[in-house]
């Protein structure tokens, strides 16, 4: 009895799978552009994206240059965002926010030029061109609209990928310290740390660029080392002085005194 209840529904469902698939065709093949807009507009509302995404392409080269343009324009491009083609849809918002700047869409599509962008930002490992054209473009939209009602989440947002920002820099700047390379360590570090003062890793980029002078001194040639353990001594200062309850101070301490050692004070 269940395996046939089950059947029936089944075949119940491609039946009317069917029958739905045979109505949007005809909707897709009809001439009746005013029809086709508002059944565009009732799959909007049922949220689904793939059919209204195709009617309003369709639509768009029909009602340019009409009072329609902008509307057809505007769920087209949220529909391309909607399916996931984040990259796209941010090209058909930026010639959006750039031909309506008058519609009552134009608010909105600026705000999705941006997000856009921020749906396209990879993990901090990777290259982040997307996070910083998401930083610009969001910037700008605060820039536009200092009293829009998304300006709580667009700090949150922005404090996001400064966030992965930073942590680009500091995995790529420590990638030259852990392939022994400390002398390109201590100048990537360095820089990380003036780009981004207020990174979460401070403490270990200060005490890591003492570790690379320690280890650059340690292995330079007779005539570089009494240079570059005074430079370590030097780095020294600046991490105990800055985090004199760090947990790296032991070691910090012993690579200070080997350096004092080899000066000798």
């Amino acid at each position: 009895m269940k395996k046939v209840n089950v059947s029936f529904y089944l075949l119940l469902l491609i039946v009317l799978l069917f029958i739905s698939c045979s109505r949007f065709e005809k909707v897709l093949k009809s001439k009746d552009y005013n029809f086709k807009y508002k059944k565009a507009l009732e799959y909007f509302k049922k949220g689904d994206h793939y059919r209204y995404t195709i009617l309003f392409e369709q639509l768009v080269p029909i009602y340019s240059g009409t009072q329609r343009a902008d509307t057809v324009q505007y769920y087209f491009a949220l529909g391309t965002y909607k399916q996931g083609d984040f990259l796209l849809a941010g090209h058909y918002f930026d010639n959006f926010r750039k031909t309506y700047q008058r519609s009552v869409f134009t608010e909105e599509a600026e705000f999705m030029y941006a997000y856009c962008f921020y749906e396209s930002s990879p993990r901090p490992e990777l290259d982040q061109d997307n996070t910083k054209a998401a930083i610009s473009a969001f910037s700008e939209f605060m820039s536009r609209y200092p009293k829009t009602e998304k300006r709580t989440e667009v700090g949150k947002i922005l404090n996001e990928l400064k966030e992965k920002l930073i942590e680009k820099s500091y995995l790529s700047s420590k990638l030259y310290y852990n392939l022994s390379e400390y002398k390109a360590a201590i100048v990537a570090i360095k820089n990380s740390v003036k780009d981004f003062p207020e990174s979460k890793h401070r403490e270990e980029q200060l005490f890591l660029i003492l570790k690379s002078a320690y280890l650059l001194a340690d292995n330079s040639v007779p005539g570089k080392q009494k240079e570059r353990y005074q430079a370590t001594i030097d780095e020294y200062y600046t991490f105990a002085g800055e985090f004199p309850q760090s947990e790296y101070l032991k070691e910090a301490k012993e690579m200070y005194e080997k350096s004092m050692k080899f000066l000798g004070n």
